[in-house]
């Protein structure tokens, strides 16, 4: 099999397939397109023909080199065409019996020492290899949509595949430009297994009007970065097919977190597939528009509504990072901020963290010197929790311990005026715990900011069973002023964020677990294949794996499913103290300073 990749046969010339094609032929392969659909042939040739010739007009190409690219894209509907390729790589629907036709009649076409690769992102490449006549030959090449964009490519092989085989196709993807991914044989393999175990919790915890799906997208998008929301996303990727990967996961692990959300099936056989029908989770302007238009569910302008608490003051209780950000940015926005801890001299150090992160606000020239005066001249630090006798907010940042919570809000019961909103901003225990701690549950609530909180523009709106429909409105109208976006949420482990993404990042520390693939492959797949600012071990190291355990047991007491207990892996690096960046190794290792 040692022989160079030249000719290349793609069959299938659907979106991701004519991607390919493009790929290829730019990279100076001749390209042998095929495909029964005279139709989806021209289409093929019409989107290189419109990709290269704006390649031109940008200037990145030249009218020479646009002929030559479309010179070396041939088509035909006949697999017969396949018969000289060095490489075929078949991209027909996602189906067993699609793709074993297509193998089984390669077998009597191609040369003994041709490859031949199957573009799934789901189904068994073993399978398939098996019901060839030359098994060492298969294996799966799974590119990302759109091709000629993505950088990621999984190269999947299965116990069949001969080791040159897979050296031939990983030489090509450099070639191409691409990364490269080395996986086993794996419903979903890396990329697809970690995305699709996200996406259909997202799509569960849609169905069960636990929060809006404006919410969870935006929670997503704001809380983790990333492009885009997931129920977003399964309307992008489409339904039915985000289904069948599913089904296949779940065939594999039998875990119950990857078997299909009902509505997922709901939807598809509705035939509301997504934007490609022009109605999925959302409603679009057409089938294929990426423009969302308004529906029976988009949520009225204005949002909660009740009548609102007046807040000019406000009190931060804690003497750490969040406290001193959550207390920065009320202070920029005009309220008086007491910044409450058990010391005066924690209390002053907190604001000289706030001094500290405006000074350098004013040094990159992102606000003026008077508005770091004004800002800091807002904030009073204080030894004690009386100082907020007259706060009309209170908001705790102390240590995430039940206890220590329930001990702070019965003290804020006894300090805090009538009519003052306390709020917590635990990330993972119940709110209605400290609620229960006062003598008014009801102006109690969650407000959960994300660090650093100067910057994050996320902010979960927690309520329990007891709290206020005024509080409610209150706390919603008080983070917008703040210029965060609040999402609603209800008083349950993880609220939107951690609940989607601590079972994600937990069943990548079980991939390395297992040895199914390295912790640099799992953080490449996961940022070039998934738009992930960071791969899951960057951030476990950052988050600290302490703390990720903690999130991930809560998530586990609470739903009780077996698929979120912790990684064994995990609870190892922990009883060892390897907890990340801060103790300078976790997943990896750091420089101490």
């Amino acid at each position: 099999m040692d022989i160079p990749l030249s000719t290349i046969a793609v069959v299938g010339l659907g979106t991701m397939g004519a991607g390919i094609a493009e790929v290829l032929a730019r990279a100076g392969r001749e390209v042998v397109g095929i495909d029964v659909s005279e139709a989806a042939a021209r289409r093929a040739v019409a989107s290189l023909a419109a990709s290269t010739a704006r390649s031109v007009a940008r200037e990145r190409i030249t009218e020479e080199e646009r002929r030559g690219i479309l010179t070396r894209f041939r088509t035909f509907s006949d697999l017969q065409a396949a018969a000289d390729a060095d490489l075929v790589i078949e991209v027909v629907p996602e189906s067993y019996e699609a793709k074993q036709q297509v193998v089984r009649a390669l077998d009597g076409i191609v040369r003994p020492d041709a490859i031949i690769a199957t573009g799934t992102n789901a189904l068994s490449v073993t399978r398939l290899a098996a019901d060839s006549a030359r098994p060492e030959r298969v294996l799966g090449l799974h590119f990302f949509n759109p091709a000629p964009a993505m950088k990621l490519v999984e190269v999947v092989s299965s116990v069949l595949t001969d080791p040159r085989a897979v050296a031939a196709v990983t030489d090509l993807t450099h070639a191409l430009g691409k990364e490269p991914v080395a996986v086993g044989d794996r419903p979903g393999f890396v990329a697809d297994g970690l995305l699709f175990g996200y996406l259909n919790q997202a799509a569960a915890m849609y169905e069960s009007k636990y929060a809006s799906r404006e919410d969870i997208d935006a929670a997503m998008r704001l809380g983790c970065g990333l492009p885009m929301g997931p129920l977003a996303l399964l309307d992008l990727i489409g339904v039915d097919t985000a289904r069948t990967v599913l089904e296949a996961m779940y065939a594999e692990s039998h875990d119950r977190l990857h078997a299909p959300a009902p509505i997922l099936k709901q939807l598809a056989e509705a035939g509301l597939t997504g934007r490609k029908a022009g109605r999925g989770f959302y409603t679009y302007e057409a089938p294929d528009s990426a423009v969302v238009v308004a529906d029976p569910l988009t949520p009225e302008p204005g949002g909660a509504g009740g009548a609102v608490r007046e807040v000019v003051s406000v009190g931060v209780a804690g003497s750490g990072t969040m406290a001193s950000g959550i207390a920065e940015v009320f202070a920029k926005a005009g309220y008086d901020v007491v910044l409450a801890a058990r010391s005066q001299e924690k209390a002053d150090a907190a604001k000289a963290r706030v001094a500290a992160s405006l000074a350098r606000s004013v040094d990159k020239g992102r606000l003026t010197a008077d508005a770091r005066d004004a800002t800091l001249a807002r904030i009073s630090p204080a030894g004690s929790l009386d100082a907020f006798a007259e706060v009309d907010l209170a908001v705790e940042a102390v240590a995430e311990d039940l206890e220590v919570k329930r001990q702070l809000f019965a003290a804020l019961d006894k300090v805090c005026k009538p009519g003052a909103v306390l709020a917590t901003t635990t990330s993972s225990l119940p709110v209605v715990a400290c609620a229960r701690a006062t003598s008014r549950p009801q102006d109690v609530i969650g407000m959960h900011f994300f660090n650093p909180a100067p910057a994050m523009k996320l902010v979960e709106v927690v309520r329990t069973v007891l709290t206020g429909d005024d509080v409610h409105a209150t706390v919603r109208a008080v983070t917008a002023r703040i210029r965060k976006h609040p999402v609603d949420c209800g008083d349950r482990a993880g609220f939107i964020v951690n609940a989607l993404l601590f079972p994600y990042l937990n069943n990548a520390v079980k991939m390395v677990q297992d040895h199914y693939a390295t912790l640099d492959d799992i953080d490449a797949a996961m940022k070039l294949g998934g738009g992930y600012p960071m791969g899951p071990f960057e951030l476990l190291d950052v988050v600290g794996l302490d703390v990720s355990l903690a999130i991930e047991r809560v998530l586990h007491e609470e739903f009780r499913e077996p698929g979120l207990a912790p990684a064994p892996l995990l609870e190892h690096l922990v009883a060892a103290g390897c907890l990340g960046r801060k103790t300078g190794r976790g997943f990896r290792e750091y420089a101490r300073r």
